[in-house]
């Protein structure tokens, strides 16, 4: 099923506007929003997702690198390196799993993040 421009605007600007009023980042939004709104498979949600946050941390980096603070690669080096490697082994294991499991699998780990953030906005 082809995707509309219109609908995919329309779905991530609301997308954008419900991730600004909760303040947090929209990559587990985005997923669902992608198989549920416009119709994508989960495969191709997980890849488009990953795409546009890959997008918006590198625009984030481009503006933050030249401030005066600058930017701690101690930590920033180190931690992107791990998310690329755990993003390459990611792949190697989706690619053994059907799109249902990994549909299931992403709804655990999201209840399991807001059960955290629940726990942590309680206490």
């Amino acid at each position: 099923v082809p995707v509309r421009p219109g609908r995919a605007a329309a779905a991530g600007a609301g997308l954008g506007a419900v991730t600004g009023v909760l303040g947090v980042g929209g990559g587990f939004l985005a997923v669902p929003a992608l198989v549920s709104v416009l119709g994508l498979r989960m495969r191709n949600a997980v890849g488009t997702s990953l795409l546009v946050i890959t997008v918006n941390s590198l625009a984030a980096l481009t503006m933050r690198a030249g401030t005066a603070d600058g930017l701690d690669w101690a930590v920033l080096g180190p931690f992107a390196g791990a998310a690329i490697l755990g993003a390459w082994d990611g792949k190697r294991l989706s690619a053994k799993v059907s799109g249902y499991i990994l549909q299931r699998i992403f709804a655990v780990v999201l209840l399991a993040v807001a059960a955290f953030m629940l726990i942590d906005a309680a206490l």
